[in-house]
């Protein structure tokens, strides 16, 4: 790696380490980690956050160099940090919400009704969407008055943004994991089938069967390569 590039790396960390790790994608970025890399290489503005509000914009700025400004509306507002809290009479195990929970503060199983781990909500609202029952609802995570409650940073604190940001990292390593394992069962159970086509088939023909054969291997072939590729 040259000069330049560790450069904007060391420079995307500090901008990752001045998020709140809430991880909610309003920034318009899949995560904070995107975000800051995309700030680092000038490709996003540093008004983009609604959960760091003002105070947060300023850390960007103070890093970045350049000049402080509002929150760009079109991301959301700053406003009092809720978490979400899920009506266990209607749920219906769907696990959607633990699917879509970047921190995988959603506990619960398959056909099982589901709940909210307070400490780990970070307030992103991405469960929300998912849940066909509309079960989910986002409460005041302090209980003062709306117009007295603490916004941006000051509703935050650096040790919830760290504990988010770990649950993060551990929630996408786990959801890697599993992925990969998923692949590797399918990819066998294809083998296995491939490895005796005729008992797997209606097709009698051995020139049509060894033209599927040779069909299915490229398309496994083409998959390896693909996977191979991933970063």
């Amino acid at each position: 790696m040259n000069a330049p590039a560790r450069t904007k790396e060391a420079l995307a960390e500090r901008l990752l380490d001045a998020l709140p790790q809430t991880q909610c994608t309003r920034c318009g970025y899949p995560d904070c980690a995107a975000y800051a890399h995309a700030l680092s290489l000038e490709e996003a503005d540093i008004n983009q956050c609604p959960p760091g509000g003002a105070e947060g914009i300023v850390r960007l700025a103070i890093i970045t160099g350049r000049t402080a400004k509002p929150l760009d509306p079109t991301f959301g507002v700053e406003s009092p940090r809720t978490v979400a809290f899920i009506d266990e009479a209607w749920c219906i195990g769907c696990t959607l919400c633990i699917d879509a929970c970047p921190t995988d503060a959603i506990f619960g199983s398959n056909k099982r009704m589901h709940t909210v781990i307070e400490a780990y909500c970070t307030g992103c609202e991405l469960c929300l969407p998912v849940c066909p029952v509309d079960c989910i609802a986002l409460e005041p995570a302090h209980p003062t008055t709306q117009s007295d409650a603490p916004t941006g940073w000051s509703a935050w604190s650096p040790t919830l943004a760290d504990t988010a940001r770990s649950r993060y990292q551990k929630a996408k390593q786990r959801r890697a994991a599993t992925q990969s394992a998923h692949e590797a069962a399918q990819a066998a159970k294809a083998q296995h089938k491939l490895s005796d086509l005729a008992a797997h088939s209606r097709i009698t023909d051995t020139n049509v069967l060894a033209q599927k054969k040779a069909v299915i291997q490229a398309a496994m072939e083409r998959a390896r390569q693909r996977k191979a590729l991933k970063p």
